[in-house]
């Protein structure tokens, strides 16, 4: 795919793709499992890709891949800004993984085409949109003890749950990405988030990052 540098082209990218979009329960067990994340350094992205065995949430491995970056900060257009440097992240893992969990949106996005959605559907892998924050959407706090969630809703439609992952701690906003579903990314988004708030493989993933753009920094 050739990424575009303006808005206009990437809209036209996101209502092509959004017709692939797969909202399906996993069809195989899963083995692996790998969190991304990307960190800004002046003109460069660096794309951080970390892979778990799961459901032991072993480290296998990581890959880094730093690109130019050509397009600006966005809202709602991530995947154009980082993906790139976190697909070549992801192939240079030695094994590719069976699912990838992102810092970002899946279908809880304006127009269904988060980064998870975007690149899940570029590579035919699925995925999980995991982020921080809400993008778009409304929905009733959860309870407080981890586990407990509520539906995301967007215009009449649940588009992902607002999930507490650690007792008392601000929620996260997950989303199912590609070839997953809602059951799926609240299940495994918990399965790796054994003791903290944001599951272990994006926090490996982010820590990796930073740890990288300083190390180019200090150069």
């Amino acid at each position: 795919m050739r990424w575009p540098r303006d808005i206009k082209g990437a809209m036209k990218i996101q209502k092509i793709l959004r017709k692939k979009i797969e909202i399906i329960p996993l069809r195989e067990p899963l083995e692996t499992i790998a969190g991304v994340d990307a960190a800004f350094l002046s003109d460069l992205v660096i794309g951080v890709a970390c892979l778990y065995a799961y459901p032991e949430l072993t480290f296998k491995e990581e890959a880094i891949s730093v690109t130019k970056q050509f397009f600006p900060y966005v809202p709602g257009f991530l995947s154009f800004r980082e993906g790139r440097a976190i697909i070549r992240a992801i192939r240079g893992l030695k094994k590719r993984p069976d699912l990838i969990i992102f810092d970002g949106q899946g279908i809880a996005h304006p127009t269904r085409m988060g980064i998870a959605t975007h690149i899940g559907i570029l590579l035919g892998i699925p995925t999980i949109g995991c982020a921080k924050s809400r993008l778009i959407g409304e929905y009733e706090e959860p309870a407080q003890k981890k586990g407990s969630w509520s539906y995301l809703w967007h215009k009449g439609k649940i588009i992902g749950v607002v999930l507490r992952t650690k007792d008392r701690v601000r929620p996260l906003f997950v989303s199912p990405g590609h070839r997953t579903n809602l059951k799926n990314s609240i299940d495994i988004t918990l399965a790796c988030a054994k003791k903290y708030r944001v599951p272990e493989p994006l926090r490996r993933a982010d820590f990796v990052s930073k740890e990288f753009k300083r190390l180019l920094s200090a150069g």
